[in-house]
């Protein structure tokens, strides 16, 4: 598995790999829903948040620890994805690290982004893509399995939030040879959207 930072694109997205051209919308998108970042993620993007998570990211990109893109929407930054964790060897990835502004959440974006990611994953030789969603993140839960991914299991107490609460963890996969199916689902998904 190899991946590579390089540009996805399908009718509803555009994927670009994280450069300071998409720093500014990047924080406007993240402030544009404050509360989310107290309540469901392990650290904060929002207000003065933001450039420490900015640097820390691009820590990450240039050690060859993330993969960060950002998500386009007619030419403005609405969000982020990345890849984490890749493990050649074992041939695995996480998709995670995602963020929406809250009017594009629920519609084509999402299984538009996670198509091209997933896509991506598995063109490069992945084997397994795995997500990890805050026990208490419906919404997030409900979406990852709307992907086609598998629950396999919660890790209890699994980290602690930026906020100090002890976050559980719940486990979800897509491998391979299931990507076929997920795949042809999340088309004919995409395919009905206008």
């Amino acid at each position: 598995m190899k991946l590579e930072p390089q540009v996805l694109e399908n009718r509803f997205v555009r994927l670009e790999p994280m450069s300071e051209a998409h720093r500014e919308d990047l924080r406007a998108a993240c402030n544009a829903d404050p509360a989310v970042w107290t309540e469901l993620y392990p650290i904060s993007w929002a207000g003065e948040h933001f450039d420490p998570s900015w640097r820390r990211l691009m820590g990450q990109i240039d050690a060859g620890q993330a993969i960060a893109f950002a998500i386009l929407v007619q030419g403005r930054c609405v969000g982020l994805s990345s890849f984490l964790g890749a493990d050649a060897t074992n041939a695995g990835v996480e998709i995670g690290g995602t963020y929406y502004q809250p009017d594009q959440r629920g519609g084509a974006v999402n299984p538009s982004t996670k198509r091209l990611m997933m896509g991506h994953a598995f063109d490069a030789g992945a084997r397994r893509v795995v997500y990890r969603v805050d026990a208490l993140n419906a919404r997030s839960r409900a979406a990852v399995l709307k992907l086609g991914a598998t629950q396999e299991g919660i890790l209890r107490q699994d980290r602690v939030t930026w906020t100090g609460r002890i976050r559980d963890t719940v486990i979800f996969s897509i491998l391979d040879e299931e990507w076929p199916a997920v795949r042809n689902g999340l088309d004919a998904r995409l395919a009905a959207l206008t």
